[in-house]
C-alpha cells in the first residue's frame, strides 16, 4: 500500500474514533437523556422542554421491580447524555448496571431528592425505605426541584429556563393537589382504605389520610403466600370493605383470589377499577402523564369509595373511569 493510501485510512480511522467519542448530543441543541420509569421521563419532558430529549425505558403496563435491561436499553443509556432513574430499590434489576455506569457519567437517582424524614419506610426492612414517591404531589415536588437541578448542572447556559418551566410545573402540581384533598375529602371516613395488589400508595394514604392494605409488600418480587390471602380476605369480611383495586402493572390474580375468598364467606367485594401505581398510561394520553396518572387514581378511588368527583376529573379530560362489571 502507497504511503498516500496508508495516510488516507489512517485519517479516516482517526475521524471514526472521534465520532465514537463524541457524546451522543454533540452537534445538537438537545441534551439526549434516559429515564427508567414513565413518571421521571414525563416530567424531565415538562422541565427540559424542547432542550431536552428523553427516552423512557419503561411504558405502559412495565412493572420497575421486575423489569431487566434489553440489548438497546444499554445501548441508549450507554450513549446518554445522562441517565435518571427512581432508585430507592425500585428498579432492583438495573441497580448494579447504573452503579457501574455513574462511575463513567451523570446517573441521577431522583427518589432520593425527597428528603430522608418524608420517606416511609417497610416496617420489616426500615433501611428500605418506599420507593413510591410519585404518588404524593407533596413528595414529587422534590423530584421536580431535583430534575431542575440536574439539567441545570447539565446545561448551565439554560438554567434560568429549567427554573421557570419547573415553577410553572410546580403550580399544575399543587393544582392537583388541591383537587385531590378537596374530592377525597368527600368519601366517607369509614370507606377511607385502599385494598390493592401491592403497596404502593403508602404516601396516597399518608398525604390523604387513607388506610393502604397491600396484598403484597412493596415490592412485586415478594409473592403473597396463602396465609396472607386468608389474613385479606378475613379483614374484608369483618370490616366489611366492598370496593378493591387491580393495578395496570400488576397481575390481578391476587385480587380475584380476595373476592372469590370473601364470597366463600358470604361477602361481596366488587373491583372499584383499575389504578396506576409503578405505570403510567398509554404515551400520547393524558393518563400517560404524571399529571393524568394521579387524576385518574384520584378520581376513580374517589368515585369508588362513595365521593363526589367531577366528570373527566380536574380538568374533564379523563377517560372513562367507571367500576370494573
Amino acid at each position: 500500500m502507497s504511503f498516500a493510501r496508508r495516510l488516507s485510512s489512517l485519517l479516516v480511522l482517526t475521524a471514526l474514533v472521534g465520532l465514537l467519542a463524541v457524546p451522543a448530543s454533540a452537534g445538537t441543541a438537545r441534551l439526549q437523556l434516559v429515564a427508567t420509569t414513565g413518571m421521571i421521563a414525563d416530567t424531565l419532558r415538562e422541565v427540559g422542554g424542547d432542550r431536552v430529549e428523553v427516552r423512557g425505558l419503561m411504558g405502559e403496563g412495565a412493572d420497575p421491580h421486575l423489569y431487566r435491561q434489553t440489548r438497546s436499553d444499554v445501548t441508549a443509556m450507554t450513549r446518554a447524555d445522562a441517565v435518571f432513574w427512581n432508585g430507592l430499590f425500585l428498579e432492583a434489576q438495573l441497580e448494579e448496571f447504573l452503579g457501574r455506569l455513574g462511575q463513567r457519567k451523570p446517573v441521577f437517582a431522583m427518589g432520593e431528592s425527597v428528603p430522608e424524614e418524608a420517606r416511609l419506610a417497610d416496617e420489616e426492612y426500615p433501611d428500605q425505605p418506599d420507593p413510591h414517591v410519585w404518588m404524593d404531589p407533596g413528595r414529587w415536588r422534590h423530584v421536580v426541584l431535583g430534575i431542575r437541578d440536574a439539567l441545570s448542572e447539565l446545561d448551565p447556559e439554560h438554567a434560568e429556563a429549567f427554573a421557570e418551566r419547573a415553577d410553572d410545573y410546580l403550580e399544575e402540581l399543587e393544582a392537583l393537589d388541591a383537587y385531590a384533598r378537596e374530592v377525597l375529602a368527600s368519601v366517607p371516613e369509614a370507606s377511607r382504605v385502599l385494598v390493592t395488589a401491592h403497596d404502593a400508595f403508602g404516601y396516597f394514604g399518608d398525604a390523604y389520610g387513607f388506610e393502604v392494605l397491600g396484598i403484597q409488600g412493596f415490592s412485586t418480587e415478594s409473592e403473597a403466600g396463602l396465609a396472607r390471602i386468608e389474613s385479606m380476605v378475613n379483614l374484608l369480611v369483618e370490616r366489611g370493605i366492598e370496593a378493591i383495586f387491580i393495578e395496570t402493572s400488576v397481575s390481578d390474580r391476587n385480587i380475584r383470589a380476595l373476592i372469590e375468598g370473601a364470597a366463600a364467606k358470604g361477602h361481596e367485594v366488587r373491583i372499584g377499577g383499575e389504578l396506576f401505581s409503578d405505570a403510567m398510561g398509554p404515551r400520547g394520553t393524558y393518563e400517560g402523564t404524571w399529571l393524568g396518572m394521579i387524576d385518574h387514581n384520584v378520581t376513580l378511588i374517589t368515585r369508588s369509595l362513595g365521593g363526589e368527583v367531577p366528570d373527566g376529573g380536574r380538568l374533564g379530560r379523563l377517560a372513562s373511569t367507571e367500576e370494573e362489571t
